[in-house]
């Protein structure tokens, strides 16, 4: 885990770093991105001390000046459990193979009761992606099918591709992993009606994800919570819309605390995006 005192660089060196950072792609636009390519990464303010306590990564893409910034790099390319963040997918594809209808198409709740009580009754998709119902989407996945499941996530080229691990658990206790950066080159592909799927089925998915609409701003996303090992993950992913611009963003957190959640990652999410003074 990283803690603050590790971090600590003498003076001169830290004030390195930043030049080297502020001289790096402020001025010079990324090359079109693609996931095996390392964008040299804009300036940026310290992120850090929202981190801390966490393993963290945070990628952030500027769509009108085609620049990154990132917070650990090396982090923001290592591939996690995706967890809930895994909706997304499992939405598009639902939709695509006509296993359900639209975003209204309701699944009946068996009664089961869950620790979390918006879960306890019946969902739609849109409902289930709102407030994150496992049971739906696992029901989803059974539905599609570990062969159609598999094609769509190769065809889209999601992670590591490997849907081991059971066809209604494998983002959540899986084999399958995705990074923070391949998070961000998904969500940019779907805003752009790039990905394999109808303009109606991504169109369906970017209106469930919508979480604020503001005069100002429209904030869209997903959240994550998962678990490999004695260590704890958490997700936020999703796209900032305002001022004639777009910025897509992964926020990743690991940690022994179950502190690093989903929600965790979006608080940190929106500190880091009013640090950049992209959120009020």
């Amino acid at each position: 885990m990283h803690h603050v005192n590790h971090f600590r660089l003498s003076a001169a060196v830290l004030v390195f770093f930043v030049l080297a950072g502020c001289a790096g792609a402020a001025r010079v636009p990324s090359p079109a991105p693609t996931v095996a390519s390392t964008p040299t990464p804009a300036a940026s303010p310290d992120l850090e001390p929202y981190f801390q306590g966490f393993d963290g990564a945070f990628v952030l893409y500027d769509r009108n000046s085609q620049t990154y910034t990132r917070y650990h790099p090396e982090q923001c390319a290592k591939q996690l459990l995706p967890a809930s963040t895994f909706k997304i997918m499992n939405a598009l594809i639902g939709l695509e193979t006509g296993v359900i209808p639209d975003e209204n198409y309701i699944l009946q709740w068996d009664g089961t009761q869950y620790e979390i009580p918006a879960w306890n009754r019946d969902h739609s998709l849109k409902t289930a992606m709102r407030d994150s119902v496992v049971w739906y989407y696992r029901e989803l996945a059974r539905r599609v099918g570990a062969e159609k499941m598999q094609s769509y996530v190769d065809a889209v080229g999601y992670g590591n591709g490997d849907i081991s691990g059971g066809i209604d658990r494998f983002w959540l206790t899986g084999a399958l992993r995705i990074s923070a950066d391949e998070q961000v080159e998904l969500l940019k592909r779907l805003y752009q009606d790039d990905l394999p799927f109808s303009a109606r089925t991504m169109r369906i998915v970017r209106e469930i994800l919508v979480l604020e609409d503001m005069p100002a701003y429209r904030l869209s996303g997903k959240t994550g919570s998962g678990q490999t090992g004695a260590s704890h993950i958490g997700w936020f992913v999703g796209y900032l819309e305002r001022a004639e611009n777009v910025y897509f963003f992964a926020t990743s957190i690991e940690g022994s605390s179950p502190e690093a959640k989903g929600v965790t990652a979006k608080e940190i999410t929106r500190l880091a995006l009013q640090g950049l003074e992209l959120l009020p």
